[in-house]
């Protein structure tokens, strides 16, 4: 038996299995999780039914964060299927993509700063708010950061500020929903190589710099990741609420390594 055998999970934002979304539900079902997923709009519902086929999983419903009405629909299907469940994990997050290359103050727009806020930040709470009646005594919630929240990454622009409001947002739905018993947590995970990274300006070069950094001298995987959320969402992390946890082999604490001082 694994530490999540008969919780009910939801899973957001699997776009490929390269997702840190997949990997997640990989470590989730393999700890014994009966999952369900979403899927934002019918170009990608056969790939999301391929994915859930993986972990055994025929529960597979639309979601689409940018409409209140979407999110109410969505659980109100799931609660046909589970009229209660454990846990879901927030992997959504998206700005235009001329907010996301060069210079921050010449990109940056009113719409795209309201959408980057919006669906990355805004859509976690929006989906507590509409089930919450639905979770479970001790259930967890797990979003995805990123250490642009904290300090300043190139190109990352408006996505940072997004991710900052998505940190506060995490202390904020843990204080309200703890006296329910619900806890809430983010994974700050390192760069991993993924279809929304791909979007991000020299991308490459950035993966390079972690691994030279990075005390582990590698970066992170969807494993890696998948590993924590797992734990999270596990009745082991009982008593840890509102925390960032940094998944990225120790890279927010480096400044410099030794090979960079010869």
């Amino acid at each position: 038996m694994g530490f999540l055998t008969d919780k009910h999970i939801l899973i957001t934002g699997v776009a490929s299995n390269r997702s840190i979304a997949y990997g997640i539900a990989q470590a989730m079902h393999r700890e014994g999780a009966d999952l369900a997923f979403t899927y934002q709009n019918n170009k990608l519902k056969s790939r999301v039914k391929s994915f859930a086929a993986d972990f055994n999983s025929s529960i597979v419903l639309p979601c689409d964060v940018a409409e209140d009405a979407s999110i109410t629909a969505l659980f109100i299907d799931l609660a046909k299927i589970w009229p209660t469940f454990d846990s879901f994990v927030h992997a959504i997050a998206f700005a235009p993509g001329d907010q996301l290359n060069g210079d921050y103050v010449n990109a940056v727009t009113r719409k795209g700063f309201s959408i980057a806020h919006e669906i990355s930040s805004y859509s976690f709470v929006a989906m507590a708010k509409a089930c919450r009646k639905m979770l479970n005594p001790n259930a967890a919630l797990v979003t995805l950061t990123y250490l642009g929240a904290e300090r300043a990454i190139p190109h990352y622009n408006v996505m940072g500020l997004a991710k900052a409001s998505l940190e506060a947002n995490t202390r904020y739905m843990a204080s309200a929903m703890g006296p329910q018993g619900v806890r809430v947590n983010a994974i700050s995970a390192g760069p991993i190589r993924t279809l929304a990274s791909s979007g991000i300006k020299n991308f490459k070069r950035m993966m390079s710099h972690c691994e030279a950094v990075t005390p582990i001298r590698r970066v992170v995987t969807i494993k890696d990741v998948g590993n924590t959320a797992a734990f999270l969402c596990s009745d082991l992390s009982a008593g840890i609420t509102g925390e960032v946890v940094h998944v990225d082999g120790g890279f927010n604490i480096a400044a410099m390594n030794e090979l960079e001082l010869d």
